[in-house]
């Protein structure tokens, strides 16, 4: 019986190298991460905490929503370092503000495989969350607010995603700083469910490959979704709301899907694609835009069906001497100007449209020539146009037109 007590007394007894919880108050952190073992969970009690703090074990550092670790204005605030690190629930603030080494409010180094950044708020950092090389990170449920004391172009990203294969943010909210998502030499990764406000992209790409961008909410940027000189990218289900320029933009984009977004709020262009080839745009509603959607530069290849396109004060702007067909196997796109008649009734319009004839691309191209739209010889060439269709000059025809626009059925949803 005495060797039994002994025992379970024994056990009961903390031992080296086990991982466990450890509560942190104000003024100890920096001797709790000296001495935590891997696998060590810090639970820090509410307060102010100094920073800057590097993590270089694995372990969990949990601020239960009532933590503030403020960095000083030097560096980076956490930088972490080791793989399998958790970091939940601070306020985070005080970076510093060189652009050179990224001075952010989380920076994960190459060797962060698999960090997890949850649930935290950054506040006023030059970046927000740097997620610097490090595979399969997992950064959701942040609310991130930038910088403003500087001109847009020269403020830090809310969080910037570099070769850092298989990252996936989601959740979170961003606003000021610059972008709210930038991504650059990377591939593999998938941006959901984040909402932008008030930055000059919602999501910029360059260079990544493979990766979704789905479900996400861009409102009062300069542009909303825009993917450059990528392949292989799914723009899935997100909404753009007053966005000042684009609300979707590919440039030296291919083989991507442009799928189910909703763009709205008079932005100056819907879409804007430039030397953009072999992509799928389809179910994506362009409304109330100067611009419905912007082709140039020779993009080419591209199928573009089910589309709907309301009330834009110019449908499509695409000069070109040939025809380029918007229809997918017999399934065009609802065209909210297209005085159409259905009598067959299944659904397609009797008579193909044509956004564009060669008045519009002269003035596209000689804007000053605005001054004669009300003439007698500008009326007689569109009328002439009209009733000989072989005498537009060529572009955009949708030869199989929707008399609707496609519902939540046809859409898959």
């Amino acid at each position: 019986m005495v060797r039994r007590f002994a025992l379970l007394a024994l056990l009961a007894l903390p031992l080296p190298g086990l991982a466990g919880e450890i509560g942190v108050a104000p003024g100890e952190l920096a001797d709790a991460l000296e001495t935590a073992q891997d696998g060590d969970v810090l639970r820090l009690a509410p307060g102010q905490y100094a920073g800057p703090v590097r993590l270089d074990r694995p372990l969990t550092l949990d601020g239960g929503g009532a933590a503030h670790i403020d960095g000083g204005g030097h560096g980076s605030v956490i930088t972490v370092t080791a793989p399998g690190i958790t970091v939940r629930g601070l306020t985070i603030t005080g970076s510093g503000s060189d652009h050179e080494t990224i001075d952010s409010g989380v920076q994960l180094e190459r060797t962060a495989t698999g960090a997890v950044i949850e649930d935290n708020i950054l506040l006023g950092n030059l970046y927000g969350i740097d997620i610097h090389g490090a595979k399969d990170a997992r950064v959701s449920g942040n609310a991130i607010e930038g910088r403003q004391d500087a001109a847009m172009n020269r403020r830090g990203n809310g969080i910037y995603v570099w070769n850092a294969p298989g990252a996936e943010v989601t959740g979170n909210t961003v606003r000021w700083g610059r972008d709210g998502i930038f991504v650059n030499s990377s591939r593999r990764n998938r941006f959901s469910g984040n909402e932008f406000r008030d930055l000059r992209f919602a999501v910029h790409y360059m260079y990544a490959n493979e990766s979704e961008v789905s479900d996400n909410l861009s409102i009062g940027n300069h542009l909303g979704f825009a993917v450059m000189f990528s392949t292989r990218v799914k723009v899935t289900g997100n909404l753009s709301m007053g966005d000042r320029d684009h609300g979707v933009m590919l440039n030296y984009a291919n083989h991507s899907v442009i799928s189910g977004n909703h763009v709205t709020g008079g932005t100056e262009k819907c879409a804007f694609l430039y030397n953009s080839h072999k992509n799928s745009f389809t179910d994506n509603q362009f409304e109330d835009c100067g611009i419905g959607i912007h082709f140039t530069a020779g993009s080419d290849r591209n199928e573009i069906s089910g589309n709907a396109f309301i009330g834009n004060r110019t449908q499509v702007k695409y000069v070109s001497t040939t025809w380029d067909e918007w229809s997918h196997a017999d399934r065009g796109n609802y065209w909210s100007d297209f005085a159409a008649y259905d009598l067959d009734g299944d659904g397609i319009a009797d008579t193909p449209y044509r956004p564009n004839d060669s008045i519009d691309h002269v003035l596209w191209t000689q804007p000053a020539a605005k001054l004669l739209l009300g003439s007698p010889a500008v009326q007689l060439v569109r009328w002439s146009q009209s009733a000989f269709p072989a005498l537009l000059p060529g572009g955009v025809i949708d030869s199989h037109p929707l008399m609707a626009p496609p519902g939540p059925l046809e859409k898959g949803s």
